[in-house]
C-alpha cells in the first residue's frame, strides 16, 4: 500500500523491531549486518566499512534467516512507502477491533507488532491457510497463519470502559507520565502488562535473580576511572615502573 506522504521502509535499520524483539541490540546488529567491504586491520587505514543500508521489512524479523533471504546481498528490493506515525499507540496485549475482512467487528488481542510497516497481528483472527513443505511426494502441511493488519485503517483500539472502538491521543497525567486517552470517552487506556514481557521475565517486578546472574551491586560498582594517559602509561604507573631510558635522536629530511 502506498501513501502520498510517507517514508520508505528501505531506510530503516530495525530500530523499531528491537523494542519488540526481546533480544540484545548487539545480537540484532550482528545478525543484520551485511558488509560489502571493510578496511584492513592496520593502523595505516581508518576503520571504514561499506555495508548495506537499505532493507525491505516484512513479517520476518530482521535477525531471522527468512529476512536474510529476502534481503540477500546484491538483491534489489522494491521500495515500499509507509505512512509515518508520530506517536505509536499499539502494544502487545491490546484489545482491538478488526475493521475489514471476514473478521470485521471481531475483537482480539495484539500478538505481534511490525512498526516498520505499521502492522500488527491479532491472535486467532485475520488468518490465512498456508501450505508448508509441499513436494512431489508429500502434499504438505496446511496451517493457519495470522496476517498483518494496518493500524491506520484496518484495526482500532477498544476502550475497556465500554468495549467500543475508539481513536486515542497521548496526554500527561498528574504524575507527569504519558498515557493513552480515548477521544470518545476521555478515559485512560492503560498499556498492557504483557508489553513488558521478555525472554527473561513476564514483568520486571516478578523477576528473581539466579546464581548465574551478576548481582546488582557488582554491576553498579565503578571499576574504571578514566585518566589522560595511554594504556602502557597506566600499566607502568600501577606497577611502579619508571621510564629512565633516553630515546635516540631522530632526524627527518
Amino acid at each position: 500500500m502506498r501513501y502520498r506522504t510517507g517514508y520508505s521502509v528501505l531506510k530503516l535499520i530495525g530500530e523499531y523491531s528491537k523494542k519488540y524483539g526481546n533480544l540484545p541490540d548487539r545480537y540484532i546488529k550482528r545478525a543484520m549486518e551485511q558488509v560489502y567491504w571493510e578496511a584492513p586491520n592496520d593502523k595505516r587505514y581508518l576503520p571504514t566499512k561499506i555495508q548495506r543500508k537499505e532493507w525491505i521489512f516484512t513479517t520476518n524479523r530482521p535477525w531471522t534467516n527468512e529476512f536474510y533471504f529476502e534481503n540477500a546481498p546484491g538483491k534489489k528490493v522494491k521500495k515500499v512507502w509507509v505512512e509515518p506515525i508520530l506517536h505509536w499507540s499499539f502494544f502487545r496485549g491490546d484489545r482491538v477491533e478488526i475493521l475489514v475482512g471476514r473478521d470485521k467487528g471481531k475483537h482480539g488481542f495484539v500478538s505481534q507488532i511490525f512498526q516498520e510497516r505499521n502492522w500488527v497481528t491479532v491472535t486467532g483472527l485475520n488468518t490465512k491457510l498456508i501450505i508448508h513443505g509441499k513436494t512431489k511426494n508429500f502434499p504438505g502441511i496446511v496451517m493457519l497463519e495470522e496476517q498483518p493488519l494496518l493500524v491506520t485503517t484496518e484495526v482500532a483500539l477498544v476502550d475497556p470502559s465500554d468495549l467500543q472502538p475508539t481513536a486515542v491521543v497521548w496526554r500527561y497525567n498528574d504524575e507527569g507520565e504519558q498515557v493513552r486517552v480515548s477521544k470518545r470517552t476521555g478515559r485512560i487506556i492503560p498499556i498492557p502488562i504483557s508489553h513488558e514481557e521478555t525472554i527473561d521475565y513476564k514483568s520486571p517486578e516478578v523477576y528473581r535473580e539466579t546464581p548465574k546472574d551478576t548481582p546488582k551491586k557488582v554491576v553498579e560498582e565503578i571499576t574504571f576511572k578514566p585518566a589522560l594517559k595511554t594504556f602502557e602509561m597506566d600499566i607502568m604507573d600501577k606497577m611502579g615502573i619508571k621510564e629512565d631510558r633516553i630515546p635516540a635522536k631522530t632526524y627527518w629530511y
